[in-house]
Order: C-alpha cells, then sequence, then structure tokens
C-alpha cells in the first residue's frame, strides 16, 4: 500500500499522516534505541518534515549523541508512546516509529543499523544491508 500512511498513539491522544513514501526504513540497534524498545530495536521510517502532520500534543526529550549531533525522541505526554525521532544534523527529516502506524505491515526495513551494539541473542535479518554503526548519509563516500 503506497502512502498516505496513518497513525497514532496508544491513547488517539496524538494522531499522524505522512503523505509520501519514506526515504528508508530500518531497524536500529544503538543503546538508546533498546533503552526504548525495552531491550530490542526500534523499526523506523525516514520521512521528510514537510511530508508529515501531527495532530495533538507531543513532548520531547533531547540528549546528545556520540556523533555530536542533538537527538530528540517525541512521544506522547498522556500514554508515553514513542512516535517520532529527529535529528539536528537531519533537520528537514525525521523518523516515524512504525509501530504507531496503521499501515506497518507495509513498510519493511532493508537494513540494520549499529549491529555493533546490538546483543549476542539478537536476530538480525541475514538478506538485510547491515551497518555497524550509523551508516553514510546518502550520496557521501563511504
Amino acid at each position: 500500500m503506497p502512502a498516505p500512511y496513518h497513525g497514532r498513539c496508544n491513547c488517539g491522544a496524538v494522531t499522524l499522516s505522512i503523505e509520501a513514501e519514506p526515504v528508508w526504513v530500518r531497524q536500529c540497534w544503538c543503546r538508546q534505541c533498546q533503552r526504548i524498545a525495552g531491550g530490542s530495536a526500534t523499526s523506523n521510517a525516514l520521512v521528510m518534515t514537510d511530508k508529515l502532520a501531527t495532530r495533538g500534543e507531543i513532548h520531547w526529550w533531547e540528549y546528545e549523541a556520540q556523533s555530536g549531533n542533538v537527538i530528540g525522541q517525541g512521544f506522547c505526554p498522556n500514554c508515553g508512546t514513542h512516535l517520532l525521532g529527529r535529528n539536528s544534523a537531519r533537520s528537514i527529516a525525521c523518523v516515524v516509529r512504525l509501530g504507531v502506524l496503521d499501515e506497518a505491515a507495509e513498510l519493511a526495513p532493508t537494513s540494520i543499523i549499529w549491529t555493533d551494539e546490538a546483543p549476542a541473542w539478537a536476530l538480525l535479518d541475514p538478506a538485510l544491508e547491515r551497518f555497524a554503526r550509523q551508516p553514510p548519509a546518502p550520496g557521501t563516500a563511504t
């Protein structure tokens, strides 16, 4: 099913819609994502912010990543559902947590990042492209 995609937090106080296909869909095993996901990876779609509409109040918690970038985690202040992530180095885009989307099954990850921080018991799909840490930005040399 192509865009648009729609989603909401657990209590329905925050809704969102995405009007274009994601730039990418991936799983992230960084330690911060493991904390968000209760020990597993997060599954995320990168979308352009001008193609994302939200309704309802979103609270943001921010921290400095190993890269020096400021990372923000957006969540519903009522039920605590994690909805979005943002990165100061990528202000024109944000990540949407696949679990909040009604059509989440339509957006399968194509890569796994931060595999260096995945626990030994993690099951990493061998068919997906893997990156030990943060992959290079599109269009940059590796």
